[in-house]
């Protein structure tokens, strides 16, 4: 099991439209969690900049326009294999062409207004999540959750509570209890 963060972006057709949150829902209801999130109108140096990698191929200033053209919803999203996961919800980047069901199948319009974007590997996250959001706008669940968690994986449990046992006997907090 990895716990992963991931960047999702609904894109300016998907935020006209007043679906941002089916969208989100769609992540929240297979397991992913909206760890941060805000509702923000790139200008074009914003654009640009974070889709400098294509900078030079014949799409890029469509692009960079079309990103500019209406607000975009950024998030961060966290969970099991959540690049992975949301790459499956979003689905092929052509409409015509992703699953019945996914995100892009469903709400998306065309290929180059395609509802959402997600990062495609652990580096891009990564540097995307970095280019959008400080560490301080990233929500961390405490760690009860962490305990609730991993409550059907015994061997890890003990550990955590061996972890947190330590740390409260070597701290002098077990007087308290």
């Amino acid at each position: 099991m990895t716990i992963q963060r991931t960047l999702s972006i609904i894109k300016p057709d998907a935020t006209s439209r007043n679906i941002i949150g089916k969208i989100i829902d769609r992540f929240e209801s297979n397991g992913l969690k909206v760890v941060a999130g805000k509702l923000i109108h790139m200008d074009q140096d914003k654009a640009a900049g974070f889709y400098a990698e294509h900078d030079g191929k014949p799409f890029f200033a469509n692009l960079v326009e079309y990103m500019t053209s209406a607000p975009v919803f950024v998030q961060v999203l966290e969970g099991e294999n959540a690049i992975l996961k949301n790459r499956d919800l979003m689905g092929a980047t052509n409409p015509s062409e992703a699953e019945s069901g996914t995100i892009r199948a469903d709400f998306a319009e065309t290929i180059d207004a395609n509802a959402v974007h997600g990062s495609d590997s652990f580096d891009s996250a990564k540097r995307e999540i970095d280019y959008f959001f400080s560490e301080k706008e990233i929500l961390t669940f405490p760690a009860k959750n962490l305990l609730t968690f991993f409550k059907n994986h015994q061997l890890i449990n003990i550990k955590l509570e061996e972890v947190f046992l330590n740390l409260f006997h070597n701290r002098g907090f077990y007087r308290h209890l």
